[in-house]
């Protein structure tokens, strides 16, 4: 079970393998992380921020955990607007959509 809330029904090719990406990480805490801000708002993004959702997926689960926690700072190369969307998602309790 993933844990995920939708369905990809109705989702194009390219939202759909991002939200299985998302729900599937290889961690339980970032599939969490990832994969309910992706259940909440992955129809809303750009294609933008589709592209920087996808760079974002490239970074290793241990260190993208420890940005997300605030334990380090981000690089540059992934300190974008998803980044910050993601984060701000979480701190507002899941409530947040783009």
């Amino acid at each position: 079970m993933t844990g995920s809330s939708r369905s990809s029904e109705g989702l194009d090719p390219r939202r759909r393998r991002l939200l299985f990406r998302c729900w599937h990480r290889g961690t339980k805490e970032m599939d969490l992380l990832l994969g309910s801000f992706a259940d909440a708002c992955l129809d809303a993004l750009s294609d933008d921020q589709l592209d920087d959702l996808e760079h974002l997926m490239g970074a290793a689960d241990t260190d993208l955990f420890t940005w997300l926690s605030g334990g380090r700072p981000v690089p540059a190369e992934y300190d974008t607007p998803i980044f910050h969307a993601v984060v701000a998602f979480h701190r507002a309790g899941g409530a947040l959509t783009i």
